[in-house]
């Protein structure tokens, strides 16, 4: 395992941002200096930010399905200060390459090696692990693999429904994390004005941040040959029939984690809700913290930001080691 590229500093001028009226804590985030580099794990280069000091406790930060690190490169400058952090791309999503073999036990066991090579479990503060949707989903894996090596995981919005509720999702066209078609054709665009008019997310939602959405947007796609294209691999598509058991079997198997753990959520969310939160409890997870973040639907981090970090700062600090 090799770093092989490093560059530095924010990228608050860029196409998204050149007509945008962006708030102050906004631009202070994306100038707080930041290591952007690439690692070799297992074979592929997996793309990654860094804040904060190294010697500061650690964590590792993770996004959802065909999302990208920037999902929290506005969020982990808000925490630099007390704390040393990693965010990366997963296995063929935003800059990070993509081997033969990707499924969840091999994405979990990437997380816990890429841990490594940053050389996160060195110090005497075990690393924290903060994931969002698909990327929970990973997180959890890597827990259940090596969760004793961790300090603990916050789970951000991962789709958690009852049966009978998720039966009916389905039904209504809904599929699980990461569905689609792992063959489907990578599309090339004239430009990025055409390209953008294809951006969704999914589940689709308003934002209440739109200069966000635009950023997200943005970094989720390149430019070819020919135009622009995403940034994502077509292959990120294909699940095995172990990982759609695990993700049906996720929350029993959250309630069953043996590791410390805590749950933030959208309270208007499409995929976790009150009665997600409900139905874990009554599967014997009543102590594990379940939070709200009000005015927010599954996308945290564009819907209310700050909310947000204050949700993950309280964890943390409850979970601070003496």
């Amino acid at each position: 395992m090799s770093e092989v590229a490093t560059t530095g500093s924010g990228d608050i001028v860029d196409l998204w941002s050149a007509d945008q009226d962006l708030p102050a804590w906004f631009t202070k985030a994306l100038a707080v200096p930041r290591e952007e580099a690439f690692i070799e794990v297992g074979g592929q280069k997996v793309h990654y930010f860094r804040w904060g000091q190294r010697g500061n406790p650690p964590l590792l930060l993770t996004h959802g399905f065909l999302a990208h690190s920037r999902c929290f490169a506005f969020i982990a400058p808000l925490l630099a200060k007390e704390y040393d952090l990693i965010v990366y791309d997963l296995a063929g999503m935003g800059e990070s390459e993509i081997g033969t073999v990707f499924e969840g036990n091999q994405r979990a066991q990437d997380m816990v090696a890429l841990a490594e090579a940053l050389d996160l479990f060195s110090g005497p503060v075990k690393p924290k692990i903060i994931a969002h949707s698909f990327g929970s989903g990973v997180a959890l894996t890597a827990m259940e693999l090596a969760g004793d090596r961790f300090g603990g995981l916050i789970i951000c919005d991962l789709m958690i429904m009852r049966p009978e509720r998720l039966a009916a999702h389905f039904k209504g066209g809904g599929g699980p994390p990461g569905s689609g078609k792992s063959d489907r054709p990578t599309n090339v665009y004239p430009d990025y004005e055409a390209a953008r008019g294809r951006f969704i997310l999914a589940p689709p939602q308003d934002v209440q941040t739109p200069f966000l959405l635009e950023y997200m947007a943005y970094h989720s796609m390149r430019r070819v040959d020919g135009g622009w294209t995403w940034k994502f691999d077509p292959k990120v598509f294909h699940r095995s029939e172990n990982d759609q058991l695990q993700w049906q079997k996720a929350p029993q198997r959250i309630v069953d984690l043996p590791h410390r753990l805590a749950l933030i959520y959208g309270e208007n969310s499409k995929l976790f809700d009150g009665d997600s939160a409900a139905y874990l409890r009554e599967l014997g997870g009543g102590h594990i913290p379940m939070i709200a973040v009000p005015e927010s639907e599954h996308h945290l981090m564009l819907d209310q930001p700050l909310a947000f970090t204050t949700a993950l700062r309280s964890v943390l600090s409850l979970w601070s080691e003496k």
